[in-house]
């Protein structure tokens, strides 16, 4: 049977004589803005056969109470004219949208519902869908797990856990981020602060960086894709949230103006900081005794990142035919490390190695063949190029706390340690190499990335540059210094 329905208007003016509302009988309701509109309906009976008139207001104009009046009938006529059941799961529906003082569900989502007989009360709180989504992850890499795990649990539940997964909006999104951004504020503040107590606390914390805050929505981007696909909802919030920009910063050399505003300030300019060719041959100097040296001179010329560093094999190096190839990465699972595939194909490439590299290299391998020789019995055979004195594999923590150590005896402006490939990057660049070259050493899967990252060079190369370019236009005449004739 079809729903009926109707809509009225109301005021709340009283007579002064009894207090009752007057209601039709108010002589203002002639008017045309006077009262709010209401619907009335009556919903199909519920499971135990009781019937359910139900009326909403609040809407300013009839035109309004009647275009939610016209979607409510049209809910109730989705299901068969015989499925009663299916008529009451939609009358349920809207009793409880009204209930909650909630729109009216979509077209769509009553749909989704008929099909799959989840009631409304019975869909997961985005909590329990993201816990049981990250539980049912088989084929990812583990550190894409350990991502997820930490997005969700530091993040996505705290701000959104108690929503009903289909209750999820945009606004819902925007708020964390905004939250985000707060918690990020209030750590800057606490370590630009004179209380000793509040930057040994801030210390402690890390904020997030605009590039984190996109896979936090990514994660939970695509739980709510995989929720959409078991048609528990009909569309993803989180596609329609803006957030900051997640470009990469750029490279920022450490120029003689930039280490006297650090040593006034102790700021760095840049999150990315890239030593000069002399600085980095200073590292070099103070790191030629230690044991790591070749490992951090692999990184300062190749580019190498730290765990693919720490997770060469001498079957992937070619010292005769000057080439190494990158096939493994060894990865930090909290404090537990493991080998595992470079992840993504551009990232597992041949490299060029130049002589000297090679040199130290080789030289290093007869220095771990003694290793070998001194530990008999105890000597580990992982294969690896660069190993503790006993074979094991060099934990990639150790070699940061070694970098950092041998950084601060050079007496150098703090970088980090995969600062050093990106010092690669610059030096090469600094050859007059082509940009598609560099992209090669890095093993970028795409040049933008490598053109967007590295667009500014040394500066003495973009002086020496812009010298040639201006050399390369004749002049009938020198330009002379000062004012033009004539010029007041």
């Amino acid at each position: 049977m079809a729903a009926t329905g109707s809509t009225y208007r109301r005021c709340s003016c009283r007579d002064p004589r009894t207090g009752r509302l007057l209601g039709t009988a108010c002589p203002k309701m002639s008017r045309r803005r006077h009262g709010i509109w209401y619907y009335r309906l009556e919903l199909p009976p519920n499971a135990a056969g009781v019937r359910r008139p139900r009326r909403r207001g609040g809407f300013p104009t009839q035109t309004d109470a009647q275009a939610e009046l016209d979607h409510a009938r049209g809910l109730l006529a989705l299901p068969a004219a015989d499925d009663r059941h299916a008529a009451t799961v939609v009358g349920d529906l809207i009793e409880q949208a009204i209930g909650d003082g909630h729109p009216l569900p979509s077209t769509d989502e009553v749909r989704r519902r008929l099909h799959t007989g989840i009631a409304a009360d019975q869909l997961p709180t985005v909590a329990e869908w993201l816990t049981g989504w990250l539980a049912g992850r088989r084929t990812i890499k583990r550190n894409t797990l350990r991502s997820y795990e930490a997005h969700i649990r530091l993040h996505l539940i705290p701000h959104l856990g108690a929503i009903r997964i289909d209750r999820l909006r945009p606004g819902h999104i925007a708020d964390l981020v905004d939250a985000i951004g707060d918690r990020n504020q209030r750590i800057e503040q606490a370590r630009a602060s004179t209380d000793p107590v509040a930057r040994a606390a801030a210390r402690r914390m890390r904020p997030v960086a605009p590039p984190t805050l996109h896979r936090i929505r990514a994660t939970l981007r695509k739980a709510l894709n995989d929720a959409i696909r078991q048609q528990l909802i009909t569309a993803n919030p989180a596609v329609h949230v803006e957030l900051p920009s997640g470009r990469r910063p750029k490279p920022v050399v450490w120029t003689d103006d930039h280490l006297t505003r650090w040593a006034q300030t102790g700021q760095t300019p840049s999150p990315v900081m890239v030593w000069t060719p002399e600085q980095t041959g200073r590292f070099l100097d103070v790191a030629a005794g230690d044991r790591l040296y070749p490992l951090y001179h692999l990184i300062a010329f190749r580019g190498l990142r730290r765990g693919e560093a720490c997770g060469l094999h001498w079957a992937d190096l070619d010292l005769t035919g000057l080439t190494l190839t990158v096939r493994w990465q060894l990865l930090q699972y909290g404090w537990e490390t493991g080998l595992d595939h470079p992840k993504t194909d551009t990232s597992a490439d041949a490299i060029a190695l130049d002589t000297a590299t090679a040199a130290v290299l080789a030289e290093h391998r007869e220095r771990q063949d003694a290793e070998r020789l001194a530990a008999g019995p105890g000597w580990s055979e992982t294969g690896l190029v660069f190993t503790t004195p006993t074979g094991e594999a060099v934990h990639p923590a150790v070699v940061t706390d070694q970098f950092t150590r041998l950084a601060a005896a050079a007496g150098l402006p703090p970088i980090r340690l995969h600062d050093l490939r990106h010092g690669a990057a610059t030096l090469t660049l600094a050859t007059g190499a082509d940009m598609k070259i560099v992209s090669q050493l890095l093993r970028h899967s795409s040049i933008t990335i490598t053109a967007d990252t590295y667009t500014s060079v040394l500066p003495q190369v973009a002086r020496d540059a812009a010298e040639k370019a201006a050399a390369l236009v004749p002049r009938a005449r020198a330009r002379t210094l000062g004012l033009p004739s004539g010029a007041h």
